[in-house]
């Protein structure tokens, strides 16, 4: 969503315009994360009159669907895929492979046993 972009990107990594979304809807996310959790709590709380869980209830529904959790895809840094991305390196399966190759990945090295 182009209202949510930022003009200037702090992405360091390859860029499409796949990549640029989902690093909005991280952003967007991280930004309304707490907001989201506090109308989750009005609405789950039973003690609150109906009208009040009712509205939160609304404000939430109508909040944009980019500050969901579930909008967010792992997507590889390298080459931007979305499939077989290991979420720790945040890299797929091949560049991954490959930097580990070349031992530029601290921590890895090619099982031999």
């Amino acid at each position: 969503m182009a209202q949510f972009r930022a003009k200037k990107l702090d992405i360091g990594c390859f860029v499409n315009i796949r990549v640029i979304r989902d690093h909005t809807k991280r952003k967007v996310f991280e930004q309304y994360e707490t907001q989201r959790q506090a109308l989750r709590y009005i609405i789950c709380n039973t003690t609150l009159p109906q009208r009040a869980r009712a509205q939160a209830q609304l404000q939430l529904s109508q909040m944009h669907a980019y500050t969901r959790s579930t909008q967010i895809n792992n997507r590889c840094i390298e080459g931007g895929k979305s499939r077989g991305v290991l979420r720790h390196f945040r890299m797929a399966r091949y560049p991954f492979r490959m930097n580990a190759l070349e031992g530029s990945i601290a921590g890895v090295r090619k099982a031999s046993w």
